[in-house]
C-alpha cells in the first residue's frame, strides 16, 4: 500500500528508481546476514580448536608431572596388559591408577598426533581418580581409563556431533552410562571424532578435520564411532563407549580391526547422549562398547548392567550381565550367509565368513545356511524410510549454521532436495539404475503421520518374519558379512548404501557385534579389480574405488544374536575369537 502511494506521487523513472534501491538493499541485507552467520560459525570452530590446545596442554603438563614422580613406571608393560589384566593388577595394588592413568594419556597423545582422532580432554579425571581412590569399595573398573565418543554426555564439556549447531553447549550432567562407569571405578579422560552430523561412515568434520586410519593413513577409520575405533586400535585407550544407531560403532571396528558391540535397543541407558535427530524411533541409537578383545566388551556390559543404572534409568529394564550363557561351551547352532543378494561383498570377506565357517564346524559347532527374508524392502522401505521420515529435513537444518565437509557435500544434497523432486527423479532412474532409485525414493520419508503408523506396523511385522525364519532352523546365533576393508578417505560419503549390512540389524532391534578374523590379501585384491557387484551401477564402482589398495588391512565378521540376548551374541563372539587366533597379522 505504501509503495503505491509513492509511485502515485513520483515521476515513474523515480519510482524504478526507488524500486532499484529496495531491491539492492534488500539482496545486500541478505549477503551480510549470511556473511556474519559465515563468520559467528568460524568463529565458534576456531573457539573450540583453542580450547582443544588448552586442555592438550593441561593434559601433557599432567603427564610430565607423574613422570618425574614416577618414572620407574615401564609404559609398555602395562599397555600391553588387556582390559582384565590390567583391571586385576589395579584391584590387588601391583599397580597404581596415578600410573595408569599418565601412562594412557601420554599414549592417547601420542596416537592423536598421527590420526587426529581426539576432540576433547577431560582435565577433571585427576580429581574423579583421587575420588575413586576413596571408594569403600573398588568396582569392576577400578582405576581403569577409559575414552568417550564426542557425544557422550560429560558435565562441563559440548556434546557437538560434528556440529557446530551443538558447539559451545555444555552439559549440565554427566550421561548415566558416564555414571555408572564412574561408580564401577572407571576414570573417562578423553572424548574422540566423529563425522558432522554422525550419519555418515567417514570421520570427519568442519570443526577438528578427518581422523586417519591407524593401519593406513590413506584410509578411513570409519565412523561415526571413528575417533574411538582409531583410538583403541592405535593402543590409546584400552576401553572406549561408542554408540551406534546404523553401524556405528560396528563400522569403525571392522575398519581398525577391534571388537564391537551394539546391545539391544535400551538395555543400556542413552540418557545424556547428544542426537541430531532426537525423534527418530524407527532404529533405536544404543551405546555400546569398543575394545581389543571380546572379553572387555563382556566385562564392560557387566559392569553397566547394574543396580546403579537400573536405578538411575527406570526405562532400561533391569537384567543384569548372564555369565553363565556367555562362559558355556555348549556347541551352538550357527545359521550364516556371506551375501544378503542385495549388496555383494568383497571378495576378502566372503572368504572370511566360509573361513569363520568351516573353523567354527571344526570346533564341533552347527552351521546352517540362512537367507534374511525381503532384504532390499528392509532396507529401502523400513531402513531408510524410517530413519528419514521426514525428507531429512530436520537433519538438513543442522547444516545450515555450519561449513559443510567436503566428504558429506553429496550426502547433505541429498537430504536438502524437495522430496517431490526426489521422486521424479527416483522415477526416471529407475530403468536403469533400479537399486539406487528404490533408496532414493525411500529418502522422501513416511509423508505423513498416517504413513509413519503404517512404517512402524511393517516393522513390527517384518521383525516377526524374521524371527520365525530363525526359529525354524532352531539357530542360537547368525555369522554375517560385515563391510570391509576400511575405504579411502572421502569415499563413503559417496556410498550410503554401505550401512546394509549394519543398519538391518538396527531395524531389528538384535544385538549384534564385530571382530577381525584375518586380513586382505594380495588374492583378495586381485578379484576386488573385477568386482561387479549384483547390478554393476555407480555404488558397485564405488566399492572397488573406495576398497582398493587394501592389502594387509583387517577383516571383519559381524555376530548377531536375538533381542536381549547379548550375552549369546558375545558368546559366539568369543568362539570366532578363539577359532580365529593366529588367521590375523598383528
Amino acid at each position: 500500500m505504501i509503495l503505491q502511494i509513492i509511485s502515485s506521487l513520483l515521476p515513474e523513472f523515480l519510482t524504478d528508481l526507488l524500486f532499484a534501491i529496495l531491491l539492492l538493499g534488500l539482496v545486500g541485507t541478505v549477503l551480510i546476514v549470511k556473511w556474519m552467520g559465515e563468520r559467528r560459525t568460524k568463529m565458534k570452530i576456531e573457539q573450540a580448536k583453542t580450547l582443544r590446545e588448552n586442555r592438550q596442554k593441561t593434559m601433557e603438563k599432567l603427564v610430565l608431572r607423574y613422570k618425574a614422580q614416577h618414572g620407574e613406571v615401564d609404559p609398555a608393560s602395562i599397555l600391553s596388559l588387556s582390559l582384565a589384566e590390567l583391571a586385576n593388577r589395579l584391584k590387588d595394588g601391583s599397580l597404581s591408577p596415578e600410573s595408569v592413568l599418565w601412562v594412557y594419556i601420554e599414549k592417547a597423545l601420542e596416537v592423536n598426533k598421527e590420526l587426529n582422532c581426539l576432540t576433547d580432554y577431560l582435565p577433571e579425571c585427576e580429581a574423579h581418580l583421587q575420588s575413586v581412590k576413596n571408594q569403600k569399595e573398588k568396582g569392576l573398573l577400578y582405576g581403569v581409563p577409559i575414552s568417550l565418543k564426542d557425544h557422550v554426555g560429560y558435565k562441563g564439556h559440548d556434546s557437538h556431533c560434528g556440529l557446530v549447531h551443538f558447539s559451545g553447549i555444555l552439559e549440565k550432567e554427566d550421561s548415566v552410562i558416564v555414571q555408572v562407569l564412574k561408580k564401577q571405578g572407571a576414570i573417562p579422560f578423553v572424548k574422540t571424532n566423529i563425522p558432522q552430523s554422525m550419519i555418515n561412515f567417514d570421520c570427519s568434520n568442519s570443526i577438528y578435520g578427518q581422523t586417519l586410519n591407524p593401519h593406513n593413513h590413506s584410509k578411513t577409520c570409519g565412523g561415526s564411532s571413528g575417533g574411538e575405533a582409531a583410538l583403541v586400535a592405535g593402543g590409546g585407550s584400552v576401553l572406549g563407549v561408542g554408540s551406534d544407531v546404523l553401524g556405528s560403532i560396528r563400522m569403525p571396528s571392522s575398519f581398525c580391526g577391534i571388537c564391537g558391540l551394539k546391545p539391544s535397543g535400551y538395555r543400556l541407558s542413552s540418557l545424556g547422549f547428544t542426537t541430531p535427530v532426537s525423534g527418530m524411533r524407527s532404529a533405536v541409537m544404543m551405546p555400546g562398547p569398543m575394545a581389543r578383545d571380546v572379553d572387555s566388551l563382556a566385562m564392560f556390559m557387566k559392569a553397566v548392567l547394574c543396580d546403579e543404572m537400573f536405578v538411575l534409568d527406570p526405562t532400561v529394564p533391569p537384567v543384569p550381565f548372564k555369565d553363565e550363557i556367555y562362559n558355556s561351551s555348549k556347541p551352538l547352532t550357527i545359521g550364516f550367509y556371506d551375501t544378503d543378494g542385495y549388496f555383494l561383498p568383497p571378495p576378502g570377506i566372503r572368504r572370511a565368513i566360509q573361513e569363520t565357517k568351516t573353523r567354527l564346524e571344526e570346533a564341533g559347532h552347527k552351521l546352517v545356511p540362512f537367507t534374511p527374508p525381503r532384504i532390499e524392502y528392509a532396507l529401502n522401505e523400513l531402513c531408510i524410510r524410517g530413519f528419514f521420515a521426514d525428507g531429512g529435513s530436520t537433519l538438513a537444518e543442522k547444516f545450515d549454521v555450519d561449513i559443510v565437509d567436503p566428504h558429506l557435500k553429496q550426502q547433505v544434497f541429498l537430504y536438502r532436495i524437495p522430496t517431490i523432486v526426489k521422486r521424479i527423479v527416483s522415477f526416471f532412474m529407475r530403468p536403469m539404475f533400479p537399486r539406487i532409485a528404490n533408496h532414493l525414493n525411500a529418502h522422501c520419508g513416511a509423508g505423513s503421520v498416517k504413513g509413519l503408523w503404517k512404517h512402524n506396523a511393517a516393522i513390527k511385522e517384518y521383525r516377526c518374519e524374521y524371527i520365525a525364519e530363525w526359529k525354524k532352523l532352531n539357530m542360537d546365533a547368525l555369522l554375517c558379512p560385515m563391510l570391509g576393508p576400511a575405504f579411502n578417505i572421502g569415499c563413503p560419503g559417496k556410498l550410503f548404501a554401505g550401512f546394509c549390512f549394519t543398519m538391518l540389524f538396527n531395524i531389528l532391534n538384535f544385538p549384534a557385534g564385530v571382530l577381525p578374523v584375518t586380513t586382505v590379501t594380495e588374492e583378495d585384491e586381485e578379484e576386488l579389480k573385477v568386482y561387479k557387484g549384483y547390478f554393476n551401477d555407480p555404488w558397485d564402482q564405488e566399492v572397488i574405488k573406495g576398497m582398493e589398495g587394501g592389502v594387509s588391512l583387517p577383516l571383519s565378521v559381524q555376530c548377531v544374536a536375538l533381542p536381549w540376548q547379548e550375552e549369546m551374541c558375545l558368546r559366539l563372539m568369543k568362539e570366532v575369537e578363539t577359532v580365529s587366533c593366529g588367521h590375523l597379522k598383528k
